[in-house]
């Protein structure tokens, strides 16, 4: 039996470049891996896959990421075991935490010790990619920190960039898809002009500590859009930048706001503020930087 962490992350900067051919958009992205984690617990059987989850919200069903991953390593390598894979889940769901394919990229990696396939790390993440868009940066364990172009899924790990990042992360209930954010902002009307934020901003920030800069380059194209769909996004933002968080932003297509915290404690006490007067549906998250440590190892 295997137990495996699946972390989540975050989008500190998200610009979309346009649409591509294959209908997928060209992206420039900057991600963070949290210490917010699923876990997942895999055991081996005769046969068969058998995906369960603690949260009945969620389908375990052919649909699901997890069930991919496990059918797409059993029927590529004619494997003929099973596995039964139990999800505890953590991360909000439909949110723009990456959740779905973290936990994929942890099946990838726990199957393939369970089923002792022998498969790198580079080949890992290339069946990832197919999976989904975000599935390769999970399969970088030795950074908490890459840049991702293409549609997200070619990841560039910047393993030398270690600071800790303290967020207080706000998630309402409602939950979006990011299907419907990117048709909806390819429908958008958008004035094109140079963003005055940038990767190498952010990248600029981070290796100088710097968590004013930081906050000025914080960029999401998806975030008016989730706006629209989910408008209660702007009172999340407007009250983490009350509460003291200089920049606060939509990860991914959302719903989850994240704002920026100076440490620990001033998340504290951001959290003790919004917590006394936001509405109880919120779910309230203090969140850092994940460790570099083994992932696997629970």
């Amino acid at each position: 039996m295997l137990r495996l962490r699946a972390p989540a992350k975050l989008n500190l900067y998200l610009r979309v470049l346009g649409r591509r051919a294959d209908g997928y958009h060209e992206l420039e992205t900057f991600f963070e891996r949290l210490d917010l984690a699923d876990e997942l617990t895999l055991t081996p059987q005769a046969r068969g896959i058998d995906v369960t989850c603690d949260d009945p919200a969620l389908d375990c069903g052919p649909s699901n990421l997890i069930t991919k991953a496990a059918s797409l390593l059993q029927q590529t390598f004619q494997v003929t075991g099973g596995a039964a894979i139990h999800l505890t889940k953590r991360i909000p769901i439909a949110a723009g935490l990456g959740g779905g394919s973290s936990d994929a990229a942890a099946v990838l990696r726990g199957l393939n010790r369970l089923w002792r396939l022998g498969l790198s790390s580079e080949q890992l993440r290339e069946m990832g990619a197919g999976l989904g868009s975000d599935v390769p940066f999970f399969l970088f364990k030795e950074a908490v920190f890459a840049i991702g172009r293409g549609r997200g899924e070619r990841c560039e790990p910047l393993a030398g960039l270690t600071p800790t990042l303290w967020h207080v992360l706000v998630v309402p209930p409602e939950r979006l898809s990011t299907k419907e954010i990117y048709d909806g902002f390819d429908r958008r009307e958008r004035v094109l002009t140079a963003p005055a934020s940038s990767l190498s901003m952010c990248l600029h920030a981070l290796r100088n500590g710097s968590l004013s800069e930081l906050a000025k380059g914080l960029l999401n194209d998806l975030e008016p859009e989730a706006i629209r769909r989910c408008p209660v996004i702007t009172e999340i933002r407007t009250r983490l930048r009350t509460s003291g968080c200089p920049g606060a932003l939509v990860s991914g297509s959302g719903s989850a706001v994240f704002g920026l915290c100076e440490d620990a404690e001033h998340a504290r006490r951001v959290a003790a503020t919004l917590s006394s007067s936001a509405p109880a549906e919120w779910r309230l998250h203090l969140v850092r930087t994940d460790s570099e440590g083994d992932d696997d190892a629970l």
